[in-house]
Order: C-alpha cells, then structure tokens, then sequence
C-alpha cells in the first residue's frame, strides 16, 4: 500500500512562527505562558507544554505579574495589551504579520464608516480568537457573519465596508458579496477587502485534487481547528473515505481494508512531524 503525505499541508508560516518565539523563549529559560492554545492542535499544544509553555485563559492575564506572555498568531484585542502594561507583563507578539495588516485595516475601515453611518462586516467564525482580535480594534462595533443568513441583522440603506477573517473561504466570501451587492440600492454602497491569506486558501483546489488522487485519506488536526473543518469536509466531499483523527492511535485498521493507496493530509494548525508520524503507523498497517 502506498502512503503519501500532501506537502501543502500543515503549518501556514503565521504558526510556524508563533512555536518558533515560543520555542525560542523557553530555550532562554523561566516562565512562558501563552493566551490560549498555541495553535489548534492539542498534540502539539502537549509537545510544547512538556517543553514549560503554560496555556492561560484570557481571565488568568489579570492575576499575573512580571512575567513573560506570549501572544499566538490569532492575535489579541487592544484590551488584551492594555491588561499587559498593567501588570507589568512582557508580551512576546507573535501576531502573524497577516492578521496585524488585516487589523490595522478593520481600524481604517471603521474610521471610514464612522464618517457616512455605515457598517463594517466582517466574514468570519464568532468566538474564534481572529475574530475576537479583529472586531476588539473597533470596540466590537463590527457585524460578524458566517453566512447568508446572519446578512439580515445588517442595515442595508448604508454603505457597507466587507472584510474577512484570514482562513475563511474565497468562494463563500464572493457570494456574499454578491448577495450584499443585490440588496443594496447602488452597488457603490459595498466596498469589498478582499482579506483571505492566498497562502491558506490556495491550498484548497490542491487538497481537493489530493484526495481524489488517492483511496482513502487520513486527515490530521485538532478538534478545535476551524480551518480543519473546513478542509476536511472538502476532502469528503471528493473522497467517501475520509477520516479525521488527532493522532495515530485512533486509526481503525478496517479502513483501508482494499486500499492501494493512503493519503495523509491535515489543516495549517498540524504539524508535519504529526503527519509523519500517522504515516508511519499506516506502513505499519
């Protein structure tokens, strides 16, 4: 049986550099602490505790002092530094470079709305710390929506500014668009800023030819990973036999029952290490 690993999967360069500062700080040795999992991945959030990083709630931030905090890729809400300076807390900023721009631009596009009581949306997952650190730049006066239907708590007799959350889908975002477009009385009303990481949304025509290139995929990553999701039900939709697991251990070895060949693919929140490793045990298989 042949098992191949996709190499556009795993890690996008946001999280790579976010375990890198982490790494990096803990090699100089003391206390790290990080806001939230580092990354979506509860195998690799292991890895690095057993390293001494320390996961922390947003509610730990204000108990601690003279200490460093690292904050992940995600990026934070402005709240989030202002809580830092007051308890005197280092921030190591591992914000990706990406969300920081898309953050800045959210700013500017409130300011522009303020000026013609208009509305900045957002595509985008409630609660998920992007989300969380993009509509806290504009005291959460941002209308965050997931899909069509969440377009009806949305004023349409005022222009309209459209952004997007980094991971979200290209093809869902133009429809959107299309839809906000159709309802508004002129059409100059909508700006569109087309906001999506290329880097993570390129990688979905790939992983769709992936799976259909193979008998049966494994695919890799957290629970929690919303990136994950969305890959994962792509590659059911090209391949019935699609499975997702965390780690090796929750194979069934029914599944490639006839299978000549084995893909293993995961979310921009799995590390290659992980997948070598399920690789590994299918060989086994």
């Amino acid at each position: 049986m042949r098992v191949v690993i996709d190499d556009k999967s795993g890690f996008c360069a946001g999280v790579v550099r976010a375990i890198s500062e982490a790494e990096r700080a803990l090699e100089q040795g003391g206390a790290v602490f990080c806001l939230g999992d580092i990354v979506h991945n509860r195998v690799e959030v292991q890895r690095l505790e057993s390293l001494g990083l320390k996961t922390i709630e947003h509610s730990d931030l204000a108990r601690l002092s003279d200490c460093r905090v690292l904050i992940r890729a995600h990026g934070e809400p402005p709240a989030t530094y202002r809580v830092a300076a007051e308890h005197n807390l280092e921030i190591i900023d591992a914000t990706c470079p990406v969300v920081a721009a898309l953050q800045r631009r959210v700013k500017r596009a409130y300011e522009q709305m303020q000026s013609c009581g208009g509305t900045v949306v957002i595509l985008g997952k409630r609660g998920h710390a992007e989300v969380v650190g993009l509509t806290g730049q504009v005291a959460e006066q941002a209308v965050v929506v997931e899909s069509e239907q969440d377009l009806e708590q949305i004023d349409f007799s005022h222009p309209i500014y459209f952004l997007s959350q980094t991971t979200q889908s290209v093809t869902l975002f133009n429809r959107i668009c299309d839809v906000m477009r159709s309802r508004l009385a002129d059409s100059s009303m909508l700006t569109v800023d087309d906001t999506i990481c290329r880097r993570v949304s390129s990688r979905e025509e790939h992983l769709r030819a992936f799976a259909r290139s193979v008998d049966v995929v494994i695919f890799v990553c957290g629970r929690k990973s919303s990136n994950g999701k969305v890959l994962f039900q792509m590659c059911c939709e090209e391949n019935s036999r699609s499975y997702n697991i965390e780690e090796a251990a929750e194979m069934d070895s029914r599944w490639f029952e006839g299978a000549e060949s084995v893909g293993v693919c995961g979310a921009t929140s799995t590390p290659l290490w992980l997948m070598e490793n399920v690789a590994k045990e299918i060989e086994k298989l």
